[in-house]
């Protein structure tokens, strides 16, 4: 049997940043992707924030090919027919470095593969690891095709469906509410229209969230993103909730209908979809994560269940970019004491607990509970755009006391028993 260093199985974000960590080292570093190239299977929403990763790569992301950095937020809630959007602008998201940039996974990750490379890493596309090879319950190699190939430590970034992480038993059977499928088209547009539309600078961008009626009621909402030429637009919708809808339909036509409602109509009329992907996202939180080391392995990305849904956006990059690295510095420890063991690896676990990775999945650990909850997805957001169109209505009727008569519909609406309970269930994050 063949027998390198480390591998490193996936050549997305978690994986390529452990390589890059890596290939200082003066071992010998393989990263099977079974793709035709990095990127070519990689999906996002589109949006990675740079500040909380820079110290980790602080070289690597003066060259990357981001697509525009985001200068304006929007979280718009939908009513059945009427919706309520809220713009932050702040001079903040002037100051360089950035605090964020909207990305395509397909130009970026092939970028960075070709970066790994040139450290001297072997990427290989096109190559699906189908076993790990053990010895004495120690993981020693990976068996792709006719071939095995042995290591000192195998990496898992094989994504969220990690099936690496089930044959070494670090994870037991998925449950459907653990996961969200991301659905998305790319739509075509020109610069100047975007920045037009969207009321930007040049090289500025935009990030805007939905929530409310484009669900039906089901836990999820919509994204928006601006691309230099291109609009990254989709829905993110629980697989628990898919379940019980009713009646049973098939989930693009929710996107379809998105993109009917007259709020997206105008911003992408004239665009031409160049690319539809969906992907799995990991919704568990902390709860679910799976055990993230055994002998001779170490779990990163979407694999180590890193993955997390902030209300107001779901991370998941930045935790795979930071994960890979810390990886990539345990397996640089391991070396010198030439100790692979659980016993070793498990220092990957203390750097993940003193990161802001798992800081943060601690601290929004209640998140899932909360979306479990479809008045977050129906009642509230309907109710903000009802209270918004009263207030702005004019008529052949004379117009009320604005506070008297919209205090007591507040009143209504949430000084009762399910919207207390609601209040003290958010309170949690």
């Amino acid at each position: 049997m063949e027998k390198v260093d480390v591998i490193i199985v996936g050549g997305g974000l978690a994986g390529l940043s452990c390589a890059y960590e890596l290939s200082d080292s003066g071992m010998t570093i393989l990263v099977l992707e079974r793709g035709d190239f990095s990127g070519s299977k990689n999906v996002t929403g589109g949006r990675l924030y740079l500040r909380p990763i820079l110290k980790y790569l602080p070289e690597v992301w003066k060259g990357a090919p981001f697509e525009r950095h985001v200068t304006k937020e929007r979280i718009t809630f939908m009513g059945k027919g009427n919706s309520t959007t809220f713009e932050l602008y702040s001079d903040r998201f002037q100051e360089e470095p950035y605090p964020s940039y909207t990305l395509l996974r397909a130009k970026f990750d092939r970028w960075f593969s070709d970066l790994v490379s040139e450290k001297g890493v072997f990427v290989i596309p096109q190559k699906r690891v189908d076993d790990l090879i053990k010895e004495d319950g120690r993981v020693i190699g990976v068996r792709t095709g006719d071939e095995e190939i042995g290591a000192d430590c195998i990496v898992a970034a094989d994504g969220i469906l990690s099936f690496l992480s089930e044959k070494a038993g670090l994870r037991s059977p998925f449950q459907p509410e653990q996961f969200a499928v991301g659905f998305k088209e790319i739509i075509q547009l020109d610069s100047r229209t975007i920045e037009d539309r969207f009321g930007l600078g040049e090289g500025e961008g935009a990030a805007q969230l939905f929530i409310g009626s484009l669900t039906r009621g089901r836990m999820g909402g919509g994204f928006l993103y601006t691309n230099r030429e291109s609009l990254s637009l989709g829905l993110v919708i629980g697989i628990e909730s898919l379940n019980h809808m009713e009646p049973r339909e098939e989930v693009y036509r929710l996107l379809d209908e998105f993109k009917e409602r007259p709020e997206i109509k105008n911003l992408i009329k004239g665009g031409e979809i160049v690319e539809y992907s969906a992907h799995l996202l990991a919704e568990g939180g902390i709860h679910y994560m799976p055990k993230l080391y055994t002998d001779g392995m170490l779990l990163v990305g979407d694999a180590a269940g890193l993955g997390l849904n902030m209300l107001v956006t779901v991370r998941g990059m930045e935790y795979a970019i930071v994960s890979g690295v810390l990886a990539g510095r345990t397996i640089k420890r391991a070396k010198e004491r030439n100790d692979f063991s659980a016993a070793s690896l498990s220092e990957y676990e203390r750097l993940l607990n003193e990161s802001f990775i798992l800081q943060e999945m601690k601290s929004f650990q209640h998140v899932p509970s909360l979306l479990s909850n479809p008045r977050l997805f129906s009642k509230y957001p309907q109710l903000i755009c009802d209270l918004f169109e009263k207030l702005m209505w004019v008529d052949e009727e004379p117009k009320g006391r604005i506070y008297q008569s919209k205090i007591e519909e507040l009143k209504r609406q949430l000084f009762n028993w399910e919207t207390f309970k609601d209040w003290l269930q958010f309170r949690k994050i």
